[in-house]
C-alpha cells in the first residue's frame, strides 16, 4: 500500500497519523505539544512519527504547521503558537525520519483534505474556511492548491472588510475574523448579555450567571434548544461570513466553499444565514450561477490528512 504520514502540528498537540491514498486514516497518535523550544517541538514531530514507522512502512511525511510556510514548502517562517520562526523543518526532519518532509501551512493541508476526499471532492476548484478562535483558509483552483509567491496566499480572516473597523490582533482594523470567528461570536454574547440580560437568560443561566462564562459551544447548544438569542447571534455570525464569501466569489469563483472550524458545528444555523447573504451580496447573482456553500466532512482530522496526501504529491 502507498502510505504517507500526515502531521498536524498546533499550540497544544501534535496529531500524527498513517493515512492511505483514498483519505483513509489507518493508525493515529497524539501527544502534547512539547511547547518550551523549538528543539522540543521538533523532537515531539519526530517522536510521532517514529511511534507510527515502528509498525507502517511509509513514503513521506507532511507536516501541518499552524504558521507561514514559504513557498518552498521546507521554511516555517513564524508560527504565533508555537516557540518558533524561521525553522528549517524539513532539514532538520527529514534526516531524523529517513522519508522525504513536506511542510505545509495547516489551513492549506485541511483545504487539501477537503478538496481531495471531503466536502470539495469532485470539483476543481474550492475555497476551505475554517471559522474557530480566528478565520482560517486555503484555496485550491484547477486542481492546485494555491500558495502565492511566498507562501502567504490564502489568509482570509486578515483581509480588511470594514476599513476602521474593530481592532485585530494582526494589528490592522477591520479584519473580516473580527465578524465572523468563534472570538466574535462570543465577544457580541457577552456584551449582549450585560447589556441585556433579559434577553441572554438562557446563555446567562448556562454560564453560571456571568457573561464572561459564555463560550462558543453554549452558544451552539442554545440555538439548538430552540434559544433566540443564540440562534440571531450566529445568523449574525453567518451574514458575514456569507457577505465575505460574495467577494472571494467576485475574485476566485470557486465552484463550492467548504465551511470548517468549531463555530461549523452549528450547521444551518451559520450556514443558512451565510447562504442567504452571499447570494444577496453577489454581484450579477441573478445572471450567473451560483456556488455551493456546505459543511467540512473531515473534521479534526482535515489537515492531517491533507498534509499526509501533498506529501504523496510529486
Amino acid at each position: 500500500m502507498d502510505l504517507t504520514i500526515g502531521v498536524d502540528v498546533g499550540g497544544t498537540k501534535i496529531a500524527a497519523g498513517v493515512v492511505d491514498a483514498e483519505g483513509r486514516v489507518l493508525e493515529k497518535v497524539r501527544i502534547s505539544t512539547p511547547g518550551a523550544t523549538a528543539e522540543t517541538v521538533e523532537a515531539g514531530i519526530v517522536e510521532a512519527v517514529r511511534r507510527l514507522t515502528a509498525r507502517h512502512t511509509v513514503t513521506a511525511v507532511g507536516l501541518a504547521m499552524a504558521g507561514w510556510v514559504d513557498e518552498k514548502r521546507s521554511i516555517l517562517r513564524f508560527a504565533p503558537n508555537l516557540p518558533m520562526a524561521d525553522r528549517p523543518l524539513k532539514a532538520t526532519i527529514e534526516p531524523l525520519v529517513g522519508v522525504r518532509v513536506v511542510v505545509e501551512n495547516d489551513a492549506n493541508a485541511a483545504a487539501w483534505g477537503e478538496y481531495r476526499f471531503g466536502g470539495g471532492r469532485g470539483v476543481t476548484d474550492v475555497v476551505l474556511i475554517t471559522v474557530g478562535t480566528g478565520l482560517g483558509g486555503g484555496t485550491v483552483l484547477e486542481g492546485r492548491l494555491l500558495r502565492g509567491a511566498f507562501g502567504g496566499a490564502g489568509e482570509f480572516g486578515h483581509v480588511r472588510i470594514v476599513p476602521g473597523g474593530l481592532p485585530c490582533g494582526c494589528g490592522n482594523r477591520g479584519c473580516w475574523e473580527q465578524y465572523t470567528s468563534g472570538s466574535a461570536l462570543v465577544r457580541e454574547a457577552r456584551a449582549l448579555a450585560a447589556a441585556e440580560p433579559d434577553r441572554a437568560k438562557v446563555l446567562l443561566d448556562m454560564a453560571g450567571g456571568t457573561p464572561s462564562g459564555i463560550g462558543g459551544r453554549m452558544i451552539t447548544q442554545a440555538a439548538v434548544d430552540g434559544d433566540a438569542t443564540a440562534r440571531a447571534l450566529l445568523a449574525e455570525t453567518g451574514r458575514w461570513l456569507g457577505e465575505g464569501i460574495a467577494d472571494i466569489a467576485n475574485v476566485l469563483d470557486p465552484a463550492v466553499v467548504v465551511i470548517g472550524g468549531g463555530v461549523s458545528e452549528a450547521g444551518d444555523f451559520l450556514l443558512g444565514p451565510a447562504r442567504d447573504a452571499y447570494a444577496t451580496a453577489l454581484v450579477g447573482g441573478a445572471h450567473r450561477p451560483h456556488l455551493t456553500i456546505t459543511a467540512a466532512e473531515l473534521g479534526n482530522d482535515a489537515g492531517l490528512i491533507g498534509a499526509a496526501d501533498l506529501a504523496r504529491q510529486p
